[in-house]
C-alpha cells in the first residue's frame, strides 16, 4: 500500500486551477526534501471558518492564512492544511503579487512544516522564505 494521495477540498467558493499541476508540484517538492508522499488534504476556506479551527484546536483568536495538521509519520508525509483564500487574497494585495503567487507560498508553506521546517524564530522564518522561494520556483504549468 504505497499510495501518493493528495486532496484538494474547498469549503467556500474557491477552486484551484491547474490542480493536477499543482499536485506534481507538491510531490516534486516533497521528494526535493527526501520525504514521500501518504494522503495530504487541502482544504481551502474563508477567514471564519479558519478562525473557528485557530480558536478550537489551537486556542489562538487571530486570523491566519493556514494552519496545518500534520501526522505524518518518519519520512512519509500525512496531514491536512487548511488555507484561507481571503487571507492569501488580502496577503497578495499587501506584499504585491498575484493571488497565483500567494497561493503558491501558502501550499508550499505548509508542506515545508511537514518536511520539518518551522517559521517561530527569525532565523527559522528565514530559512523557511528561502526555502518557499527555492520551492516555488519548480512550479511548472504546461500550456
Amino acid at each position: 500500500m504505497n499510495e501518493e494521495i493528495i486532496n484538494f477540498y474547498s469549503e467556500n467558493v474557491f477552486e484551484l486551477e491547474h490542480s493536477s499541476q499543482f499536485e506534481t508540484w507538491i510531490k516534486e517538492v516533497i521528494a526535493s526534501e527526501g520525504k514521500k508522499v501518504g494522503e495530504i488534504s487541502f482544504i481551502f476556506c474563508d477567514d471564519e471558518y479558519l478562525l473557528e479551527i485557530n480558536q478550537q484546536y489551537l486556542d489562538h483568536d487571530t486570523y491566519t492564512d493556514i494552519i496545518s495538521f500534520d501526522n505524518s509519520v518518519g519520512n512519509i508525509l500525512n496531514g491536512d492544511i487548511f488555507i484561507s483564500t481571503e487571507r492569501v487574497a488580502e496577503n497578495a494585495s499587501e506584499y504585491g503579487v498575484t493571488f497565483e503567487e500567494e497561493i503558491k507560498r501558502v501550499i508550499v508553506h505548509g508542506v515545508l512544516h511537514f518536511c520539518g521546517y518551522k517559521d517561530k524564530s527569525k532565523e527559522e522564518a528565514q530559512l523557511m522564505r528561502t526555502k518557499e522561494e527555492e520551492k516555488m520556483k519548480m512550479f511548472h504549468v504546461e500550456q
